[in-house]
């Protein structure tokens, strides 16, 4: 007999580079959309080690985490399963290459984001640049 399926754990990072831009990835699977680097976290693998390594494969870069930001649980998250995600916030340098599930990379100005984006990212986003602007993080 089957047990109960719990939430998957996840990671998402939102990498800052110079210029205020923030990097984002054109999805090349279901569901597809802009989204921030990030994916499923291995078994035995750190919240940590899952951002770098998954900023590293979708992005090709290689990020300097600064802070755990937020985790966002709401089971309507992703279509696909009941996720929770713990976001990073990141730096780093040059310029993002997409790879792995990623079709591409690119650092958009805040101000000229993409359409659409997956998941719920959109809020994310709006959630980390409000951060960024006044310190004021979401409220429970």
């Amino acid at each position: 007999m089957a047990g109960p399926r719990n939430p998957a754990p996840t990671v998402d990072v939102a990498i800052l580079l110079p210029g205020d831009r923030v990097v984002l990835v054109e999805r090349r699977f279901e569901p597809l959309g802009w989204a921030l680097p990030g994916g499923f976290v291995d078994e035995g693998e750190t919240l940590e080690a899952a951002a770098v390594r998954e900023a590293r494969e979708e992005t090709g870069l290689e990020v300097l985490l600064l802070e755990q930001f937020h985790a966002y649980s709401d089971p309507r998250r992703d279509r696909r399963r009941h996720t929770i995600t713990t976001v990073f916030l990141a730096r780093a340098a040059g310029e993002p290459v997409g790879g792995d599930d990623a079709a591409r990379a690119v650092a958009f100005p805040w101000q000229a984001l993409p359409a659409p984006l997956a998941f719920d990212h959109g809020a994310i986003l709006a959630d980390v640049r409000r951060y960024l602007l006044t310190g004021a993080r979401r409220r429970l």
